[in-house]
């Protein structure tokens, strides 16, 4: 947050209003360093001196993990909330639409490549929440065969802004809501829109990032423990029209970490070594009609907007 974006240096400005010596700060490397930092100690739980070369964040490793290199290639993160980011090429493009711009990696000496991210808060934590909460099930895994009991939400929405809405809308003011509600709902029609919520609230990203990046996504690439959730994954893909595709390996975070450190030290030759490592587990293609995916989307941008004001 202290670092400019072009420069890739500390922002001087930024420490100047903040108060922060410049001397305090460590130095900014890339992602994945020939240079090293240092090793492992000897004595230490590897029992080996390794070079330390390999930095990324949380989600910029995902993404790497996922190989996602060009420019219009995105992945989403199905956790505990949701992690969409979208690979913008070497130029940063600045967000008018609720997004935020970051660095995806930078490569040793090679030019570095921003994406957008969009952050949801609540995702998993939702499923946990009926869990947890409701006791509508006993485990998270069972809230599939809950949803299939029905063949759709029966009207019902569930908008999970319990602490607000992170992107696009960032409203500190929203809370929760489940609207639609008839007698005719049941506890399955609950427990697929507590699924639908995530697609949903994917796609409010992705229309953002279409809209700030002009890049219209093609596929979507996705890891966390909610893509083992088959209705989720097609219900995902009918949302987006496009199709989701889930990688044998869907710890994406870590391998991406060690991606970066194998480029470092030449495990890998390049990315295009890392393209060939990744493979495909499973791809889920839209089968839903472009009506009835309007229909529904329109149905829950208006369960969001019931959210909004409500902590005055």
């Amino acid at each position: 947050m202290l670092m400019d974006l072009d420069s890739l240096k500390w922002d001087e400005q930024i420490l100047q209003i903040m108060g922060i010596p410049r001397q305090i700060l460590p130095q900014i490397v890339p992602s994945s360093d020939t240079r090293t930092w240092g090793t492992t100690l000897e004595d230490g739980p590897l029992n080996a001196k390794i070079p330390v070369c390999g930095a990324l964040g949380d989600q910029q490793a995902a993404l790497v993990g996922q190989t996602c290199f060009n420019m219009g290639e995105a992945k989403n993160t199905y956790g505990t909330g949701c992690f969409l980011l979208l690979n913008t090429g070497t130029t940063p493009v600045t967000s008018q639409h609720g997004l935020i711009t970051t660095v995806a990696y930078k490569m040793d000496n090679q030019k570095p490549v921003y994406c957008l991210e969009g952050s949801i808060a609540i995702a998993g934590a939702l499923v946990q929440w009926l869990r947890d909460n409701l006791g509508l099930i006993s485990s998270a895994p069972e809230i599939e065969s809950l949803a299939k009991t029905v063949e759709d939400n029966g009207g019902a929405y569930f908008v999970p802004a319990f602490s607000g809405l992170f992107a696009p809308y960032w409203r500190s003011d929203a809370r929760g809501v489940i609207v639609g509600l008839t007698r005719y709902v049941n506890k399955g029609h609950i427990a697929r829109a507590v699924l639908e919520a995530n697609a949903y609230q994917t796609r409010d990203i992705v229309d953002a990032m279409d809209k700030d990046s002009g890049v219209k996504l093609s596929k979507l690439k996705v890891d966390g423990g909610m893509v083992y959730n088959n209705l989720l994954m097609q219900f995902q893909a009918d949302t987006l029209n496009v199709p989701v595709i889930r990688p044998k390996v869907t710890e994406t975070t870590a391998l991406g970490a060690a991606y970066a450190a194998g480029l470092a030290v030449g495990f890998w030759s390049g990315l295009e070594d890392l393209r060939q490592n990744w493979a495909e587990d499973k791809i889920w293609h839209p089968a839903m009609t472009s009506n009835v995916r309007e229909k529904y989307y329109l149905e829950w941008k208006k369960a969001v907007d019931r959210t909004f004001n409500w902590v005055e």
